[in-house]
């Protein structure tokens, strides 16, 4: 039975996962559960720490917080720092999932995607009944604000293109400029893995007004005016760049769909990642929502997808 010759489906996870762990910037304790869900729910995120449980759907117009994190709203109740989970749910091509959570705020983990992409593993994924939908972009769409660019072109695949510009010496000592195509890049291997980084100043800052309590050496990388303050090596020669598309593909997950598209960003974040989703989304020329009802008619960008590479016999 060739996998090929069958649609491309949708996925969720086999069976339940559960970690605890610390928030980044309220420094809290958390449980963070992630279950299975039927096609075509997308990812749904759940406060179950009120009363009457409170769920709010991944899209990029609940995005109400971009300041250090994405962070979603509704009716009040927030659930922030998204952004590494929906990466790695990116990364294995998962598209429906229910994420319980106890406090306002997805655990940090060790600062990467690493440890939810073991979580989602651990669970198994499952191939759904329904054809895989994408969103397709068809035109170029692009927010600036002051020197910062975010960019979305057509493109039959999925590459990130990022430039940072930090003006330290440690980060200016690696690559400051990465291009990645997951037509011939594992997401695993190549971005997973690469950890948030913080400078020591902006941490003092934070903590003054609430934020980074849950921050240390274990979670992030820290530097001072001069230097990496962590004892371990980088994952990566250039994991702040690495970093920045792994947070951009969390963000851009938020569209509710796989994007087919090339993104091009200069010093971009959150705030930009988030203005340029609703730009796209708000246009109903610059997009179309496409299935593929032959597996190898997709972009390679999806066919080299962990779960995926056993069934395609790739």
């Amino acid at each position: 039975m060739g996998y090929h010759r069958g649609m491309l489906k949708q996925r969720t996870l086999k069976s339940i996962a559960k970690t605890v762990g610390i928030g980044l910037h309220s420094g809290r304790r958390v449980t963070l559960t992630l279950r299975p869900a039927p096609a075509n729910t997308g990812v749904v995120f759940t406060r179950v720490d009120f009363p009457q449980p409170v769920e709010i759907p991944a899209g990029a117009f609940q995005v109400g917080d971009t300041r250090l994190a994405s962070v979603l709203q509704k009716d009040g109740v927030r659930v922030s720092t998204v952004e590494h989970l929906l990466s790695a749910c990116a990364g294995l091509g998962i598209d429906n999932l229910y994420i319980d959570v106890d406090a306002e705020e997805i655990p940090i983990m060790d600062g990467s995607a690493a440890s939810f992409v073991f979580l989602l593993q651990s669970a198994g994924i499952e191939e759904q009944g329904a054809a895989k939908r994408f969103i397709k972009v068809k035109k170029t769409v692009e927010i600036r604000e002051g020197d910062k660019l975010a960019r979305l072109d057509p493109y039959f695949g999925f590459k990130l293109g990022f430039t940072i510009d930090f003006r330290h010496p440690a980060v200016d000592r690696t690559g400051q400029t990465l291009e990645i195509d997951f037509a011939d890049t594992s997401y695993m291997k190549e971005i997973a893995r690469a950890r948030t980084f913080g400078f020591v100043r902006e941490v003092e800052m934070l903590r003054e007004i609430g934020l980074a309590r849950g921050g240390s050496l274990d979670n992030a990388i820290v530097l001072d005016e001069h230097r990496i303050l962590n004892n371990e090596e980088l994952r990566y020669g250039d994991e702040f760049v690495r970093h920045k598309i792994l947070d951009a593909i969390g963000d851009l997950y938020l569209a509710g769909h796989p994007l087919i598209a090339a993104y091009t960003a200069f010093k971009s974040g959150h705030a930009l990642n988030n203005a340029l989703l609703r730009a796209l989304l708000a246009d109903l020329e610059a997009y179309e929502l496409v299935s593929f009802e032959q597996a190898e008619e997709a972009p390679r960008a999806f066919l080299s997808q962990p779960a995926l590479q056993s069934a395609a016999g790739i």
